[in-house]
């Protein structure tokens, strides 16, 4: 099995809401990548993706907590308001219509989100000033 990293604990994240980390993954040098993700939930269900828009490369939340709907429908790209599923990544509306978001396994274990299949940095990239 991979190792399983530990993001944030279960109760952190709200229903049909989503939240942006800041982790560090580890590259073919051994050197540290900044990488963006997020963690949305659908009742029991979290969901993980790559915090980055297909359509131009940029962060989703381009304006900080405002990239999901107030009703949990849709995750939307502050920069060109391409919509996408939550819980399944694909984008449905705008100008990356038909592509997805990169998925990132998710798994629960005793409270908390983790993800894995993925090698992270020591340095976990959360100090990064944006």
């Amino acid at each position: 099995m991979d190792e399983l990293y530990a993001v944030c604990r279960t109760i952190e994240v709200d229903e049909n809401q989503a939240y942006g980390f800041w982790l560090a993954r580890r590259g073919e040098t051994g050197e540290a990548i900044p990488w963006p993700i997020l963690i949305t939930r659908k009742g029991k269900n979290f969901f993980g993706f790559e915090n980055v828009c297909p359509h131009g490369g940029e962060r989703l939340d381009q304006i900080p907590g405002q990239f999901m709907d107030e009703d949990g429908n849709f995750l939307t790209c502050g920069k060109h308001h391409a919509q996408f599923d939550p819980d399944t990544g694909h984008c449905f509306i705008g100008p990356c219509q038909g592509k997805q978001l990169t998925p990132v396994t998710v798994v629960i274990d005793e409270g908390d989100v983790c993800i894995t299949g993925v090698e992270l940095a020591e340095e976990d990239g959360l100090d990064r000033g944006d």
